[in-house]
């Protein structure tokens, strides 16, 4: 009888430590202090972003379906970082979750990842190239085609690469990857995802 007392005891305490620790977690406060100074960096680097479409302003009027792909482009890899920052976040609030290439669920992920950029992305080429040339513009299909891939397989690399890094440095630096890794990972990708655009742009056209 008194080791069924002391064992619901110590559940009772366990249930309690976890209940509090949930609360400190999701507190206001904790939040706050912790998104406010990330979103803060972030839109600093976001106006980076701007300045660099700013430089390639005479190509993107040119070529009208450069001008629909950019922001198709960073749509769409926000879009899949949102999808495996998620997934990895939950793995991990699971505790399945395991920084190894033979992690089953990290592979699975990766994989999915790649599959979908490589189907968007040869959609968004066709359809972008199909506007651009109503609108006068001269890229070919292919030209627009490979650009599109090749920049969105490119992203689709960096989506993977910087989503299983923003969790592990979340869980390891303390911090709640549901608070901390969307934002992160999509904001990088709308910066470099430019970058990447513009670099196989200057490469084919």
């Amino acid at each position: 009888m008194r080791d069924c007392a002391a064992s619901r005891a110590r559940e009772e305490c366990k249930t309690q430590s976890i209940t509090e620790e949930f609360d400190a977690e999701w507190s206001v406060r904790r939040m706050v202090l912790t998104m406010v100074p990330l979103l803060a960096g972030l839109s600093l680097l976001q106006m980076a972003s701007g300045t660099v479409l700013e430089t390639f302003e005479d190509t993107l009027l040119e070529n009208p379906s450069l001008l629909i792909l950019v922001p198709v482009q960073i749509g769409t890899a926000g879009n899949l970082a949102s999808i495996m920052c998620s997934r990895l976040s939950t793995q991990l609030h699971l505790g399945t979750f395991e920084l190894s290439a033979s992690n089953p669920g990290v592979r699975a992920n990766s994989i999915a990842v790649f599959g979908l950029a490589a189907t968007v992305f040869s959609l968004v080429g066709v359809a972008a190239w199909a506007i651009g040339t109503v609108l006068g513009g001269t890229l070919s299909l292919f030209q627009v085609l490979v650009i599109s891939l090749v920049s969105g397989m490119l992203l689709a690399l960096l989506v993977v690469v910087l989503s299983v890094g923003s969790v592990t440095a979340s869980y390891r630096l303390g911090f709640n990857p549901d608070d901390t890794t969307i934002p992160i990972v999509t904001n990088l990708c709308d910066i470099t995802g430019v970058l990447i655009l513009f670099a196989v742009v200057v490469v084919v056209v």
